[in-house]
């Protein structure tokens, strides 16, 4: 593959290419580097970039400067595919890395290895542009960028680095630059899953020692260890990437057992009725039908209905008892399955006992208010915390309110607090029902994505 790279200062790239694995690629004729110092585009004299038009401060380089460069590139090697580094890029992960990398290696492995080319695919140009300053004008991207890339949602000096990170990255799946291709295939991020940990000798350091299984030499069972701890690992630091992962049916089942059972608590009593006042409201059937649905929906465990009188309790034991029986069964077998997780309980204290009677251990309380007051506020955590809540390895509880929210004595109770569910206005009046599906769907739903495709520019 042949790369260039345009950029204010080639010498960043002295050490990067003549260094490790990408030095040897180079040696062995796998890839070939050309550079393009921005400033040889230019007469003497001449500067590359002008201040950036209307107010601000900051200089942008010139377009003509860029198209120049980007014309010695493809003088030299042909027609190239264009990257450009910047933050309003895609982001770059691993799924886009092996996207760039099915489409780059195919035909130029095959052209190597002496086969006959029949696809369609031609990329073996790449070409790196690297801004600087406050980038390049708009419509050079606009009109020859055949992809934008970020890194992170951070700002660097320039596009050096992140044009290093992208090829430390793609290269690493180009055949003969990594030794074995089985360490490629099996990191972190190329599937569900983080790696699993890996030791090296001696067998203690520090007091630490290399666990048993992975010395015992049964492949096997390092194979089952090292697949469970790369789950455990993953829910406990990075569930994020493994709900946008696209994961398969086995590692859902797998990463199952590393989730602690999750609880909902749907509360009619111990909740605030008018001025703000503790008090009690009634049971809504479309609540239990709906809070059931999605209990199911995302596997919790049970869903607990609760309410001090007497009254409320028997009209909802009517309901239950039908739609637990086999008339209920045999009318819809889908809301038999979801309603069976109904338990009516008299206060959040029955719910915690019952819990723990269940889990051998007290459930950590997660409460949600769209307007919580007096609650501290090392308590509140986004739904991005998944790890900091599963870490303690407890059964979770999330309580939901109904009328104007929990009570204070319910909020005052809890572990751990949610920040609101918020849309893009100010109004912030959802039902009950709605802000249960939402948050359960954010906080244990799966988030997946079509895989990483390429824009290839279409042949002239």
């Amino acid at each position: 593959m042949k790369i260039s790279i345009i950029t204010v200062f080639p010498e960043i790239y002295e050490s990067f290419v003549n260094t490790s694995l990408i030095a040897r690629a180079k040696d062995e004729k796998l890839i070939e580097f050309n550079f393009v110092r921005l400033s040889d585009m230019c007469k003497p004299k001449e500067r590359i970039d002008e201040p950036t038009c209307g107010p601000g401060v900051g200089m942008i380089i010139k377009p003509e400067v860029i198209e120049k460069a980007i014309n010695a590139c493809q003088e030299k090697w042909g027609d190239g595919f264009k990257i450009f580094f910047t933050p309003q890029g895609k982001k770059l992960d691993q799924g886009l890395l092996k996207a760039f990398a099915d489409k780059f290696f195919d035909s130029t492995l095959r052209q190597a290895q002496g086969e006959r080319d029949t696809s369609s695919n031609k990329i073996s140009h790449l070409i790196l542009v690297c801004a600087r300053y406050e980038g390049v004008d708009a419509r050079v991207e606009q009109k020859l960028a055949d992809e934008k890339l970020s890194i992170g949602d951070y700002v660097l000096m320039g596009g050096d680095l992140p044009a290093q990170v992208f090829l430390e990255g793609l290269l690493r799946f180009m055949p003969g630059v990594v030794g074995k291709m089985e360490s490629v295939e099996k990191e972190s991020f190329s599937g569900a899953f983080l790696d699993y940990p890996q030791f090296g000798l001696p067998v203690e350091w520090n007091g630490l020692k290399i666990p048993e299984i992975v010395r015992s030499g049964n492949h096997a069972a390092i194979e089952e260890w090292r697949k469970k701890q790369a789950a455990k690992i993953t829910v406990q630091n990075r569930f994020d990437w493994f709900s946008s992962s696209n994961p398969k049916t086995e590692d859902i089942k797998l990463v199952k057992e590393f989730i602690p059972n999750h609880y909902v608590a749907l509360m009619h009593t111990q909740v605030k009725v008018k001025k703000g006042k503790a008090g009690n409201t009634s049971i809504a059937s479309l609540d239990i039908h709906d809070i059931s649905r999605s209990s199911a929906t995302y596997g919790i465990e049970n869903y607990f209905i609760v309410t001090q009188f007497l009254d409320q309790q028997k009209i909802l034991n009517i309901f239950l008892d039908f739609w637990r029986s086999e008339e209920g069964k045999k009318y819809n077998i889908n809301r038999f399955e979801a309603v069976n997780r109904v338990i009516p309980a008299v206060n959040l204290d029955a719910v915690v006992a019952k819990i723990k009677e269940k889990e051998g251990v007290e459930p950590l309380i997660v409460t949600t208010s769209a307007r919580a007051e007096n609650v501290e506020e090392t308590k509140y955590i986004d739904f991005f915390s998944q790890s900091k809540v599963w870490k303690k390895e407890r059964p979770v509880l999330l309580v939901f309110g109904t009328g104007q929210g929990l009570a204070d004595e319910v909020l005052q109770k809890s572990d751990f607090l949610l920040l609101p569910v918020e849309g893009m206005t100010d109004y912030n009046h959802l039902s009950v029902r709605s802000a249960v599906a939402i948050i359960l769907d954010r906080w244990l739903g799966l988030n997946c994505k079509n895989e990483a495709k390429i824009v290839e520019k279409e042949s002239e």
